[in-house]
Formats: structure tokens, C-alpha cells, sequence
């Protein structure tokens, strides 16, 4: 059991059978529209991509809470940790819809973009070796390296403040590699 952050591929996002995402697809794009902008239309589906994204948020978050108190602006910590759908389009301000979902009862999308850059500031104040961390490709890859030994032996080789807390390190690279996982295949995130 738990609470998993999960790419949506195109036929789920278009969905209206269970599980999928059509109310929520159809209000983000007539919301759009009143904003001048054009609809969102998922590029590709998790299939043609070659995997997907899920990661498990099981770590405590009181030291990544923290962290984001600690550099965030109130507004911007609300665009980071707020959201229950992140889609790959620039949103100059949330989209808050009346649509519930399995954690909520109302669905606040955010934007990839603001999402990624607030998680870039973080992971640079943490000194966070992006480049031991495994990409998720599905199939918990980041969150089992965390959990099971691999954050501990890359924290020995090159010691720093993200080896100081690996919960906030883990949550940091998880909000980024989710935004920039949304960003590079043009899919939406949820949480599942």
C-alpha cells in the first residue's frame, strides 16, 4: 500500500472508464481556453515511450516540508507540493478544477515548467548528485535505490547536505524527475 506518483498515458487521460481522466481532461482544455491558451493534448502514450514513471512516496516528508519552508516562498511551496495532476504545459497560475479524485476532493493542476524549476532551486541548495540517481523508467527504480542501500553508498563516496537527510533528498529528485519525465515524453502525472 501507499501513494505513488505515476505517468497517465493518452488513452488514460482521455478516459471516462475507471481510472481514467476524460472529466479532468475536458475542464483542463475549456480552462485553457479562457486563458488564451491552446489545449493540452498528450504527445505520446507510456507504451511508444518505451516505460513509464512510478515512484513511491513512502519516505517521511517532514525534512523535505522543511526544506521547502526554508527556500520557498509560501506560493511557490503551494505550485511544488500542491498539486494532484502536473501536466507538461506552461501555467502562469494553477488550474483548480471541481473534480475529486483518490486523495482529494477537488484536482489542482500545475504546470511541469514551475514545477521543475522550483525543484532545480532545491536539489541545487541540497547539492544533489543527479547523476548517481537512477532515471525512473517505471518499476520504483529511484525509490528502491533510496530505500535499499544505493543513496547510502553514494553518500559515503561524495558526502554533502543531501546525504544529511535522504528523505528530502529523495522527495527532491522525485518531484524533479517527475517534471522533467512529464516535460520530455508530453504526458501528465498524477498521484495513484
Amino acid at each position: 500500500m501507499g501513494v505513488y506518483l505515476v505517468s497517465v498515458d493518452a488513452q488514460e487521460w482521455f478516459g471516462h472508464e475507471e481510472g481514467g481522466h476524460g472529466d479532468t481532461a475536458s475542464a483542463l482544455n475549456d480552462e485553457l481556453g479562457r486563458r488564451g491558451l491552446p489545449p493540452y493534448l498528450p504527445t505520446q502514450s507510456a507504451a511508444r515511450s518505451g516505460g513509464w514513471f512510478e515512484e513511491k512516496a513512502s519516505p517521511s516528508m517532514a525534512g523535505f516540508a522543511a526544506l521547502c519552508r526554508a527556500h520557498l516562498t509560501p506560493a511557490e511551496e503551494g505550485t511544488l507540493l500542491g498539486w494532484t495532476v502536473l501536466v507538461p504545459v506552461s501555467l502562469d497560475r494553477e488550474v483548480e478544477l471541481p473534480i475529486g479524485g483518490a486523495y482529494a476532493d477537488e484536482t489542482l493542476i500545475a504546470g511541469a515548467p514551475q514545477v521543475l524549476a522550483l525543484a532545480e532551486r532545491l536539489a541545487h541548495v541540497l547539492d544533489l548528485p543527479l547523476d548517481a540517481i537512477p532515471e525512473t523508467g517505471g518499476d520504483l527504480e529511484m525509490t528502491n535505490w533510496f530505500l535499499d542501500g544505493g543513496a547510502s553508498a553514494a553518500a559515503t563516496a561524495r558526502p554533502g547536505p543531501w546525504a544529511d537527510d535522504q528523505e528530502a533528498a529523495f522527495y527532491t529528485a522525485m518531484y524533479l524527475r517527475a517534471a522533467r519525465y512529464a516535460l520530455r515524453h508530453g504526458c501528465p502525472m498524477t498521484w495513484s
